[in-house]
């Protein structure tokens, strides 16, 4: 139980403190490449619709899972604290905050300067929509929505799902660690099958299904989860808990995901703005529903709020890793 916990907490603070360092050899970065890699495999073998999509999640969640679990082995057999190095490795690996908000400061840092142009360069490292059109309220909405968003998708969830996989192990007195970060990575590959394949153009919408609906069902608890701490995260920013969760009760569901709606609505109504509304995407215009219709809409301090709520709320939902570490240590 401790090393599951220690792993765990080390590497949330690790991401926290140091980010996700850009190198080759990245697990998601190389995960990255086995789905183009079976992706160009499966085409060119016709399968280009759902059973081909299928297909790609099958492969390269069996390739992960596989290529980890082989790892951890091989290292846990040659030295044991080298295989609990490796384990903290890919865990700090499937955390992605810190870097999150070092793109989205700089946003708020050119605004503030009247910098449009830099503030378009920083935001575009983040946001998969067509930053050529955005005003300054535009740029704003899209740093504050990716903040949102990505602190499930980013964060909650791959916690989520390495507690998911100790406890899970824990019922059926097995040993706690591996099938954690098993389920972790399994998260992680759907949530880059959905950014890679998950587009809802001709070229992907049969062959990305199976992706994007797979992240939509792994994301589904943590994002309706994520109210609790970001109710106590808005408390510590000194914002607004209650308006925050009075309008994530409403608009949660006004969002085309079914997931990222809620922690997006959450934000909308704790920093009093609102979000959503038209948007241009790389497949075209969608005509979101304004989230927190009625109040004004963002400036680059609401970014600096944002920001600050989100590390808060990260913060609180590692109170309870925390905790169960010093219960099993005392």
């Amino acid at each position: 139980m401790i090393p599951f916990l220690i792993i765990i907490i080390l590497g949330f603070f690790a991401d926290f403190i140091i980010g996700d360092p850009v190198y080759s050899c990245h697990p998601v970065r190389l995960i990255g490449r086995c789905i183009s890699f079976f992706e160009s495999m499966l085409r060119r073998f016709g399968l280009s619709g759902k059973v081909g999509g299928l297909l790609l999640v099958v492969i390269i969640e069996g390739v992960t899972i596989f290529s980890y679990l082989a790892l951890t082995f091989i290292f846990h057999q040659l030295f044991s604290p080298v295989g609990l190095i490796f384990d903290l490795f890919v865990c700090f690996s499937c955390f992605a905050l810190r870097d999150l908000f070092y793109h989205i400061k700089p946003v708020a840092q050119a605004l503030m300067q009247d910098n449009i142009i830099d503030a378009k360069k920083a935001l575009s490292m983040v946001v998969g929509r067509d930053i050529q059109f955005l005003d300054e309220t535009g740029v704003c909405r899209a740093a504050i929505e990716t903040l949102a968003e990505n602190f499930v998708d980013g964060f909650l969830s791959p916690l989520f799902w390495f507690l998911a996989g100790g406890i899970s192990a824990y019922l059926f007195d097995l040993e706690l660690l591996k099938p954690a970060i098993s389920f972790m990575l399994a998260f992680k590959v759907a949530s880059t099958l959905d950014s890679m394949v998950g587009y809802r153009t001709p070229e992907f919408i049969k062959f990305g299904w199976a992706g994007a609906r797979l992240d939509d069902v792994m994301n589904l608890l943590p994002a309706r989860i994520s109210f609790i701490f970001m109710f106590f995260g808005a408390w510590i920013s000194s914002i607004y808990p209650v308006d925050g969760f009075k309008a994530g009760m409403r608009d949660r569901l006004k969002h085309d995901s079914p997931n990222a709606g809620h922690a997006e609505s959450f934000t909308a109504g704790a920093l009093h703005i609102r979000l959503g509304g038209p948007t241009i995407y790389k497949d075209g215009l969608r005509n979101k529903p304004w989230i927190g219709e009625d109040n004004p809409d963002p400036g680059p301090k609401e970014i600096i709020s944002a920001i600050r709520f989100i590390k808060a709320s990260a913060l609180v939902a590692m109170i309870p890793p925390l905790f169960m570490l010093l219960l099993a240590i005392s």
